[in-house]
């Protein structure tokens, strides 16, 4: 039944139900009243119904017309809000956008970003995911996520990558420590100490840079620690297992445990890239990247 229904059989259902009276039916069908009571016959043969009860004054539903115009109000009323969602989907106003993204990207750059595209598009939704590097990769490449964000340059060839955001480092020590913003000088007075770093597999930019700005000041960091989570580096430092250095927008001055002093003498600064595949098809994406 549902395969021979069509969808103007349900229009002129309802128009004839609401006017019940076939030539007015017809001219505000744009139709002729042959034709009409045509397809009414075809719809009411193929529900096997009498939908009309007709005689030579008037035209009526009948109890099974009446049930039926209750459905037909209900898909007509779908069909067309489906068509609606449609069509902003394709115009890139509603959907869903999944984003990855490392713990620092949230602290200082997305936030913002989010807001503004909320404004903006305030009937696509988001998917926010903490994720690794190396985890966003290959969630990206499994279609998992639309967008990433990370502190690496290196990605496969079949994603595309963008500079969205700089920084500079900050040293994280105890509170307690004797060095301090008063009598810090470079990071060759911290050559003897122990460092908690990001692990090179999961951010190798990051373990590069870190190993490069030691050695330019004649050192190479004793690493004690590893860990990818900044809550964790935080809690080690204040147990005085070592010392870190961490993205600036990463530091917590409400940690009256341990004391941050920004290197801002440093070539080295970490940088943040927007990573997505570029067989991505959600429509939003584009919309979204323009905000970047």
């Amino acid at each position: 039944m549902t395969n021979q229904l069509e969808f103007r059989h349900l229009h002129y259902f309802l128009v004839l139900a609401d006017t019940l009276h076939y030539r007015e039916a017809a001219e505000k069908l744009y139709i002729s009243q042959s034709a009409l009571s045509q397809q009414i016959q075809r719809l009411e043969f193929i529900l096997g119904k009498s939908l009309f009860i007709r005689n030579n004054r008037k035209v009526r539903l009948s109890a099974e017309g009446i049930l039926f115009k209750q459905e037909a109000v209900l898909i007509q009323n779908q069909a067309t809000v489906s068509m609606e969602r449609w069509k902003s989907a394709v115009s890139g106003k509603q959907g869903l956008l999944k984003i990855g993204f490392v713990a620092s990207a949230m602290q200082t750059y997305l936030p913002t970003i989010i807001k503004k595209f909320t404004e903006t598009h305030p009937n696509i939704e988001f998917y926010l995911n903490d994720l690794s590097n190396t985890d966003q990769l290959s969630a990206l490449e499994a279609g998992r996520i639309d967008i990433g964000f990370i502190r690496s340059n290196v990605v496969p060839a079949t994603l595309k990558i963008k500079s969205v955001f700089k920084e500079k480092f900050a040293l994280v020590l105890p509170r307690d420590h004797a060095i301090s913003t008063c009598n810090f000088k470079d990071v060759s007075q911290l050559s003897d100490e122990s460092f908690i770093l990001l692990p090179n597999e999961n951010s190798q930019m990051y373990y590069d840079q870190i190993v490069a700005l030691c050695n330019d000041y004649g050192f190479a960091p004793k690493i004690s620690h590893r860990s990818i989570h900044a809550p964790t580096i935080f809690k080690l430092v204040e147990g005085g297992l070592g010392i870190s250095i961490v993205p600036n927008s990463l530091r917590d001055d409400h940690n009256t445990k341990i004391k941050f002093i920004e290197l801002n003498n440093v070539p080295q600064e970490t940088e943040l890239f927007a990573v997505w595949s570029q067989k991505n098809t959600n429509l939003a994406l584009p919309f979204f990247l323009e905000m970047l």
